[in-house]
C-alpha cells in the first residue's frame, strides 16, 4: 500500500509541475517577489522552432503509461502539443504499464520494433537503461548552445555517457519542500523560516533548533512533532554529495558512503529521530499534518492544498551549514529518444516545442493563471517558491546517480524488503528506522552492512559501462 501511495504521489508531483509550466502531463504542476529572486533568463520563442521537413516522417510514437493527447478526462490540448501540430507533427500514443514499462520497452527493442519516445524517470532511466541500449544520445537533434537549450546545458552535462548527452531537460519541479503554518510560528514566538532563508540563515541548525523549541514547549496535553514527510535524501544532497558518485578521473561510478559530509547528514537525521522530532507515519496532506501538531510538512506540492483562512508558507530544504552553496534536487521532466528510432526531425521538433512551451513567458503566465483558478488560497510566496525560486540559478541542480545503477540498488518497484525500498533510498532514511528490538540503526552499522553490496553492484555496473563506452 505504501508503494502505491508513493507512486501516486510521484505521478501527481510530475503532473503539477508540468501544468504550471504549460508542458509535461496533461493535467496540472509544480510569495511576494523581492530582490532575492534571480532575473529571468532570455529564452527562445515558437518562431525559433523550424517546422518538420516536408520529406521527413512527422508522427512520433509515444510509449508510456500516460497520454500527451487530449482525453475525455483532460480535453484541453496542451501547449506543447498545439505547437508541435502547428509545425506539422503528430503524437501517436501506445500504452504501457507504469510498473512494467522497461520490460515492455525491452520486448519492443528485442523485436526490432522500437517506439520513438519514452518518459524520463529518476529510477533506472539513466545511466542503467542507457547502457543497456534502450535509449540513444540526443546530440544529433539538440543543440545545447542554442537559445532554446543553453539554460539547461549545465544540468544536461550530468547526464552524459562517453561525452554524449542522453537527457535534454524540458523543465524542473520541486520534489519536496518544507511547508509550515505561519500562525503557529507566530503563536509560539518562533523565528519565521522564510525570513531566515532571505537572510541566508536557513540551514540544518536553524531547522533543528526550531523543531526542538516547538516540541519541548508543548502543553502537557499535546503531543508535538518537528517534521513529517519526505526529506532525508535531500538533507544528504544538501552537502553536494551522494552515496554513489561519478568519478571523472576513473571514468566510473564509485561508492562514496565513507564521505565525512554524509556522516554529518546521517548524524543530524539520527538525532531528529532519537530526540522525538520525527513523525514517521504516512500523512497524506499538509492540513492533516498541521492538525497533528507537526511543525514542518516536507512533501511535494501535490499534498499542499490550503483552504480559506490558512496562512501557510514554503521554504526549500535547509542548507548544509558547512557550505555556502545551495543545492537542489529536482524532478527533471524530459523525453528519452528510444534507441533505433529514425524520426530525427520530428523528435527535434517535439523537444523544442516542449521546451519553448515550458519557458516562454506567455505560456508560463497562462499556466500561472490556471493554477490560481484551481488553487485560489495559495499565496504568491508559496507559488513563487515552488515554481521559480528552487529551480533558479541561485541553486546548483543536484543529480544523484545512485537511483539509476541497478535493480537492487535503485529500483523500489522491484524491492522485496519490508519497506519496499531499494538499497540507495533505504540507506538515506534508515538512521531514522529501528531494528526488530526497537533499537535505532546507526550510520556505522548501515555502512558496514551495505558496503559489500554497494561495491559488488558497482563492479557489475562499471564493467557494463566500460563495455558500453568501448573502454
Amino acid at each position: 500500500m505504501m508503494r502505491a501511495s508513493k507512486i501516486i504521489a510521484a505521478a501527481a508531483a510530475l503532473v503539477l509541475t508540468a501544468s504550471a509550466a504549460g508542458c509535461g502531463s496533461s493535467s496540472g504542476s509544480s510569495s511576494d517577489k523581492d530582490s532575492s529572486y534571480t532575473e529571468k533568463v532570455e529564452v527562445a520563442n515558437s518562431d525559433d522552432i523550424a517546422p518538420i521537413a516536408e520529406d521527413a516522417e512527422k508522427e512520433i510514437e509515444w510509449f508510456s503509461y500516460f497520454d500527451i493527447n487530449p482525453s475525455r478526462s483532460s480535453p484541453e490540448k496542451r501547449t506543447d502539443l498545439a505547437l508541435f501540430e502547428q509545425k506539422g507533427g503528430k503524437i501517436n500514443y501506445t500504452r504501457t504499464g507504469s510498473m512494467k514499462k522497461y520490460d515492455d520497452l525491452a520486448a519492443r527493442l528485442l523485436a526490432d520494433d522500437p517506439p520513438d519516445m519514452f518518459w524520463y524517470e529518476t529510477a533506472m532511466t539513466f545511466p542503467a537503461n542507457c547502457i543497456k541500449g534502450m535509449f540513444q544520445s540526443v546530440d544529433p537533434i539538440v543543440d545545447f548552445d542554442s537559445p532554446i537549450w543553453s539554460d539547461v546545458k549545465e544540468t544536461a552535462s550530468q547526464y552524459t555517457l562517453n561525452g554524449e548527452h542522453y537527457v535534454a531537460p524540458i523543465d524542473f519541479g520541486a520534489l519536496s519542500l518544507m511547508t509550515y503554518n505561519v500562525d503557529v510560528f507566530e503563536d509560539n514566538s518562533l523565528d519565521d523560516p522564510y525570513e531566515l532563508y532571505l537572510e541566508g540563515k536557513w540551514d540544518w541548525n536553524a531547522w533543528y533548533d526550531l523543531m526542538t523549541e516547538y516540541v519541548e514547549n508543548a502543553p502537557a496535553d499535546e503531543e508535538r512533532w518537528g517534521v513529517n514527510g519526505w526529506f532525508a535524501p535531500f538533507i544528504f544532497h544538501s552537502t553536494g554529495k551522494s552515496i554513489i558518485q561519478y568519478d571523472a578521473e576513473k571514468d566510473e561510478y564509485v561508492n562514496n558512503i565513507e564521505d565525512p559530509d554524509l556522516d554529518r547528514a546521517a548524524s543530524l537525521l539520527y538525532d531528529i529521530q532519537k530526540n522525538g522530532l520525527y513523525n514517521a507515519n504516512w500523512i497524506g496532506s499538509c492540513s492533516e499534518a498541521f492538525n497533528n501538531h507537526v511543525l514542518f510538512y516536507a512533501m511535494g506540492t501535490w499534498a499542499v492544498t490550503p483552504k480559506s483562512g490558512d496562512n501557510w508558507a514554503i521554504v526549500p530544504m535547509p542548507k548544509d551549514p558547512n557550505t555556502d552553496t545551495l543545492y537542489t534536487t529536482l524532478a527533471v521532466n524530459a523525453y528519452m529518444w528510444v534507441k533505433g528510432s529514425k524520426k530525427n526531425d520530428a523528435m527535434r521538433c517535439w523537444l523544442e516545442c516542449a521546451r519553448v512551451a515550458s519557458t516562454q513567458d506567455e505560456y508560463k503566465e497562462a499556466g500561472r493563471e490556471k493554477f490560481f483558478v484551481n488553487q485560489p488560497y495559495y499565496t504568491e510566496q508559496m507559488y513563487q517558491m515552488m515554481t521559480e525560486e528552487v529551480i533558479s540559478n541561485k541553486f546548483v541542480r543536484f543529480f544523484d546517480p545512485g537511483y539509476g545503477i541497478s535493480t537492487l540498488l535503485s529500483d523500489n518497484d522491484s524491492a522485496t524488503n519490508d519497506t519496499l525500498e531499494a538499497v540507495i533510498p533505504y540507506l538515506y532514511t534508515s538512521v531514522m528506522k529501528s531494528d526488530e528490538n526497537d533499537t535505532q540503526f546507526t550510520w556505522s552499522q548501515l555502512k558496514e552492512q551495505y558496503t559489500p553490496t554497494l561495491n559488488s553492484e558497482l563492479k557489475t555496473f562499471n564493467d557494463s559501462y566500460h563495455e558500453f563506452i568501448g573502454k
